[in-house]
């Protein structure tokens, strides 16, 4: 209940002080008024706002962004270790130097228009802005921030709620042939190469690749089951201290198994035996056992390859997996067999894959040309009304 105290100054003056309880029952003021019917509408427009739920306390406001993101809101994520990595990267990186200091409750829609504006333009190590994808992907997790500091009642509003992002054009990606894969792969290291094959053959996330031990092999069934995952993270942000972490299942959280190529089998199995593997050994390793480094092998194997090979176009070790599923789809696979061995969530992310290589649209013209063939010549005397009958 709303109620007002007076009290008088020391020129002789009363004045009155709204008073009021807020959501926890502490007393709060609502301000000192020279009259009461003013202190009155003042402590019962607070007592309504407490009694609506719309009361706010600005105070907690005052909180750093960065202590609101230490103790709250990272502390609240339940997430995987790499994502939790990853968020510590993106704060250091980018929020915690542009709104640290900052009080929550102060920082602006227009800061955060500023930021993005300003990382989209602003050059990085690569000598570009961060990309729109890049700046729309950060933008989320800044905005969950805030999502999260608006239920605690910390800030009244979301700053992030109404941002002007960047537009991501979407590039039509050149999809692998098999011409040039097989040239890309003579040009790699003996070594590596049954890995590549394994790839190529497969459609794996890399992290699943390497991760690959003979114990996920069936090599009687000819089948390999994905059911472990290594995700690679610096080790500044790596909750356990360790550069590699083992995930126990791949990125949809659903291990599935897929067939081998028969040659790919007999292949598998003689560098098990020829490396006397145990079950629980890595398949594909460095010369001391220890996972693979996607960046090492990407700078020391992967691109000298790509560049001895001769072709002609920039090709990432994550475009193996894009080929497969091309490769399937053009060879007549269908929609739901090829999202199943890929791992994909949605069937929507697999189509993307169909009449991606580029002989796809003459394809399209040669199945045009054939139904054509059939179409009746004008000057063979046939109607269109003679066709209707």
């Amino acid at each position: 209940m709303a109620w007002i105290k007076t009290r008088v100054t020391d020129d002789g003056d009363t004045r009155f002080v709204a008073c009021y309880r807020d959501p926890e029952g502490r007393q709060r003021s609502a301000g000192t008024y020279s009259s009461r019917r003013a202190a009155e509408r003042a402590a019962h427009r607070e007592e309504a706002k407490v009694r609506e739920g719309a009361w706010h306390d600005h105070s907690r406001g005052q909180v750093t962004f960065a202590e609101y993101v230490e103790t709250v809101w990272l502390p609240s994520k339940h997430v995987e270790t790499s994502t939790l990595a990853a968020y510590r990267s993106y704060l250091d990186k980018h929020f915690i130097p542009a709104f640290g200091k900052r009080p929550m409750g102060k920082i602006l829609p227009s800061e955060i228009q500023r930021w993005v504006t300003t990382a989209t333009g602003t050059p990085t190590e690569n000598g570009h802005g961060l990309s729109a994808a890049s700046v729309r992907k950060y933008h989320t997790m800044l905005h969950s921030i805030f999502e999260r500091a608006q239920r605690d009642r910390v800030v009244t509003f979301n700053p992030c709620a109404h941002t002007e992002l960047p537009k991501v054009i979407k590039k039509k990606a050149r999809t692998l042939t098999p011409e040039e894969y097989v040239a890309i792969l003579a040009s790699l290291p003996a070594q590596h190469r049954l890995m590549v094959e394994t790839a190529i053959n497969t459609g794996l996330r890399w992290g699943e690749l390497i991760a690959l031990k003979p114990r996920h092999l069936d090599l009687i069934k000819r089948t390999l089951t994905v059911e472990e995952t290594l995700v690679e993270v610096s080790i500044k942000n790596s909750p356990t201290g360790a550069r590699m972490i083992t995930k126990p299942y791949p990125k949809d959280n659903e291990p599935r198994t897929l067939g081998l190529p028969t040659d790919l089998v007999a292949q598998l199995a003689d560098a098990i035996a020829t490396r006397r593997l145990g079950p629980d050994d890595l398949l594909f390793a460095t010369r001391d056992g220890t996972p693979i480094s996607r960046n090492s092998f990407r700078t020391r194997m992967w691109l000298p390859a790509i560049k001895a090979s001769g072709v002609d176009f920039a090709v990432r070790v994550h475009d193996l997996r894009h080929a497969h599923a091309s490769w399937l789809l053009a060879g007549g696979s269908d929609l739901k067999s090829v999202m199943d061995r890929m791992g994909h969530a949605q069937i929507t992310t697999t189509q993307k894959y169909l009449h991606a290589l580029p002989d796809a649209d003459q394809k399209n013209l040669d199945a045009l040309n054939r139904i054509r063939a059939r179409e009746p010549h004008p000057d063979d005397g046939t109607s269109n009304a003679d066709q209707a009958d």
